[in-house]
């Protein structure tokens, strides 16, 4: 598997990522994780007839997780016919049941990739060093063609993504 030594900082500290960086243009990578009710599936089983946004959160229990899912899920809602919206984190499904009860998330699914890692492995948004296994944030367009046509690493792990740039290219591919 690749890695790429200082691709992000957490906290200030420069960490390695594993998996691939991908582009806009790319090959949106099939993934295993979790939803809420406990069901396995990737990119190759979930619904292609809209693009898919993925919003890649290390945990919905940090402020600014729940922020990050909290602004996707309110610039989002209009487009729900439109486009499917994901948060992946490597939190529990029940802990993500939790989170969207709690905070009435329901434009934004959750799914979780505590299963494999894969989502984070092929994505190139797995933290290699840390005393437990966190996603870095990052943001992923992808299209009905299965490319990929936004992609955001954020650099430093504790900041927020471009809300703007996303919606932009959300704009850009449902009008």
């Amino acid at each position: 598997m690749q890695k790429r030594p200082d691709a992000v900082k957490f906290r200030g500290q420069p960490k390695t990522l594993i998996g691939p960086q991908l582009k806009p243009g790319d090959k949106a990578p099939d993934f295993a994780c979790l939803t809420q009710g406990l069901e396995v599936v990737g990119l190759s089983n979930l619904s292609s007839d809209r693009p898919r946004l993925f919003s890649v959160v290390p945990s919905l229990d940090t402020p600014v997780c729940n922020t990050q899912t909290k602004k996707f899920e309110e610039a989002l809602g209009s487009y729900k016919d439109r486009l499917a919206c994901y948060t992946i984190s490597l939190d529990l499904p029940f802990a993500q049941k939790r989170f969207c009860g709690a905070e009435n998330i329901t434009t934004m699914q959750t799914l979780s990739d505590v299963h494999n890692h894969s989502f984070g492995q092929n994505y190139g948004v797995l933290i290699e060093g840390l005393p437990l296994p966190l996603l870095s944030r990052a943001v992923f367009l992808v299209g009905k063609d299965n490319k990929i046509t936004y992609a955001e690493y954020v650099p430093e792990v504790t900041e927020q993504p471009n809300y703007d740039a996303a919606v932009a290219a959300v704009k850009s591919v449902v009008g």
